[in-house]
């Protein structure tokens, strides 16, 4: 089942508020909302966001003044401002106190959405590129080394393999298909490359062969999946 990201929005104009809290409900999205700046930064210290959207002109505390507060806090969650302000002063403002997008109302909902999950995505890839190292059953992966390693021996991953296996290490469990992991690792899905595909799977398999719990299946006509023991 789908992860249910959680939104705080901040949103001084209560109508246009729950009209947009009731729109990212409908997309699947769980939202808390608060009325001015302080009331988002009382939330943001009780709770858990997966993403942020602030009205710049707030009472008590300004969309600037909140998002320059998060991120001295260290967080890195993705901040988008949605404001009438439209002058270039106040988009350098924006981003230099920490957002990942400025939007000027009135904006399409549709588009708001589409930002709101490319962020989001661009957010979970560079977190999944920031880890190096994967439990898969007995194994242990290190992706910066190229090593498996498993009851004190090591195994050396070549380039390509290591190329290969992280994308399933990112992905365990889930189908992975054989499109993406041709244009992400060959930049092109030709009949060569896609021979010299199930070749490296090959070299996969024989690299996994001593746990069992470890399997690297093909998904008929699709593409393959890295199967590991759940923890």
């Amino acid at each position: 089942m789908k992860k249910q990201n959680v939104i705080l929005l901040c949103e001084d104009d209560v109508n246009y508020g729950m009209l947009l809290s009731d729109y990212l409900r409908q997309k699947n999205y769980k939202v808390d909302f608060a009325q001015d700046g302080e009331e988002g930064w009382q939330k943001f210290n009780e709770n858990h966001y997966d993403f942020c959207i602030f009205d710049v002109m707030m009472p008590v505390k300004t969309g600037f003044e909140l998002s320059h507060a998060i991120r001295m806090t260290g967080s890195q969650v993705p901040i988008l401002f949605l404001t009438v302000r439209s002058a270039v002063e106040d988009v350098l403002e924006g981003y230099k106190n920490g957002c990942d997008d400025y939007v000027i109302k009135p904006c399409s909902m549709d588009v708001l959405m589409c930002k709101i999950e490319c962020i989001l995505q661009r957010f979970r890839r560079q977190q999944l590129n920031d880890i190096t190292t994967y439990q898969l059953g007995s194994f242990e992966y290190n992706s910066s080394q190229q090593f498996l390693y498993k009851d004190g021996g090591k195994k050396r991953l070549s380039s390509r393999e290591n190329e290969l296996l992280l994308i399933f290490a990112q992905n365990a469990n889930q189908l992975v298909e054989r499109s993406l992991l041709l244009t992400s690792v060959w930049h092109n899905d030709s009949y060569f490359t896609s021979r010299s595909l199930s070749v490296y799977i090959n070299h996969l398999r024989t690299l996994l062969k001593d746990d069992d719990t470890v399997k690297l299946m093909n998904v008929h006509g699709k593409g393959y999946k890295l199967v590991i023991p759940e923890d």
